[in-house]
């Protein structure tokens, strides 16, 4: 157990650029130095972290420590690779709200709004390319996008993302696969996932706490497709219970620390109960990614057989295309219009764009970029 959490520990300070960086770590540190198992297993447990809603990258991590050491590893496993980033991530809330009315750390803050336009645009693009291959699934992208951007609110997301999930498993699903019918999972993760979703918006309301657990909870229940989908997911449930800036600062932080970027709610959650911050991000953490490993528990085993029912496959695609025009949404509110005010903001962005596309720049180097834009925008503003 304590070389499980020393190999995710030093991971998670170290494991920049986000879900599909992560995945290449993962498989250099433990498929090739290791060798705690083969390249075909690993890309069958990356597999299924791309099938289940929640956070990928943990999702595999976590299925690396459940091989290794059972349940008890993979609780070690995410807290070594997770505990880097939150305690990062806790360190800028806490100094967010000391520094917030300085005029340097607000233009830092807008340079990393801008930083967000660019990142949640190239995931949008790339998502877009993955998932949006027919002209069904380019047209769930486009609904679902004009309907939030029209209705934006939670319920519509909801309604959306169901509706999308009924087209696949009518039109989306991969026919020709050969399915056997036999699927056992196990019950009891299941069992407690079906319960907290459901039973957790009764008792949401008595108590504070509760409350907040139940909206991270019920974010990570909807996040497929990446940890980019958790911004507008939040964003919608979070709604007038935080500004706009703190929002995105929060999520611009994400982007610039090691480790999964949902501990994006570590930060919301800090600043969602200030009466007692850090219990807030504690609860918020767990609650963002507790469903997703649940569910990982719950079809581990069996997964493969799963993954071939038509329905099943057409559901996930249906809702993977959906995703990707709730991202599109996103990217112009809160995302643009929050971050792009004048013509060297949009300047920024574009430069961002190459520096990101054509030179191929790291993270590290964009978020170092972006404090210095947002610096240098200040004044020229």
């Amino acid at each position: 157990m304590l070389s499980i959490f020393k190999t995710f520990f030093l991971l998670g300070w170290i494991s920049f650029g986000g879900p599909a960086a992560h995945i290449g770590y993962f498989r250099n540190t433990f498929v090739e130095k290791l060798k705690w198992l083969e390249d075909k297993e690993y890309a069958q447990i990356v597999a299924l972290s791309q099938f289940l809603p929640g956070p990928g990258s943990s999702q595999v991590g976590f299925a690396l420590g459940y091989k290794r050491g059972g349940l008890p590893g993979a609780c070690i496993a995410f807290i070594g690779f997770t505990l880097p980033s939150v305690l990062i991530m806790l360190a800028l809330a806490i100094l967010s709200s000391q520094l917030t009315e300085t005029t340097l750390f607000q233009n830092i803050v807008h340079g990393l709004k801008l930083l967000a336009v660019v990142v949640v645009a190239d995931a949008a693009w790339g998502m877009y390319k993955n998932f949006c291959k027919e002209k069904l699934s380019v047209s769930l992208c486009l609904i679902t996008a004009i309907a939030l951007l029209v209705v934006p609110s939670i319920s519509t997301q909801i309604v959306v993302l169901l509706f999308a999930a009924l087209v696949g498993t009518k039109f989306l699903g991969n026919q020709e696969q050969n399915y056997s019918g036999k699927f056992e999972p196990s019950i009891l993760p299941l069992a407690m996932f079906a319960l907290l979703i459901i039973g957790l918006p009764f008792v949401a309301t008595t108590l504070s706490v509760l409350g907040l657990f139940n909206d991270f909870f019920q974010a990570g229940s909807l996040v497929f497709g990446g940890g980019h989908v958790v911004l507008p997911l939040l964003q919608n449930i979070v709604g007038d219970q935080l500004s706009q800036d703190a929002f995105l600062t929060g999520y611009a932080a994400a982007q610039a620390v090691p480790g999964p970027m949902f501990t994006f709610a570590t930060y919301i959650g800090y600043e969602l109960m200030p009466q007692s911050p850090i219990v807030g991000a504690l609860v918020a953490t767990i609650a963002v990614f507790l469903p997703g490993f649940l569910l990982l528990l719950g079809v581990l085993k069996n997964w493969q057989s799963l993954a071939k029912n038509p329905k099943v496959s057409g559901a996930v695609n249906g809702v993977n295309a959906a995703v990707v025009g709730l991202l599109v949404a996103a990217l112009y509110q809160p995302v643009f219009t929050s971050a792009v005010v004048n013509a060297w903001d949009i300047s920024f962005v574009l430069i961002g764009f190459y520096l990101l596309k054509q030179l191929k720049l790291p993270i590290v180097w964009m978020v170092a970029f972006y404090i210095a834009a947002g610096i240098v925008g200040g004044y020229l503003a």
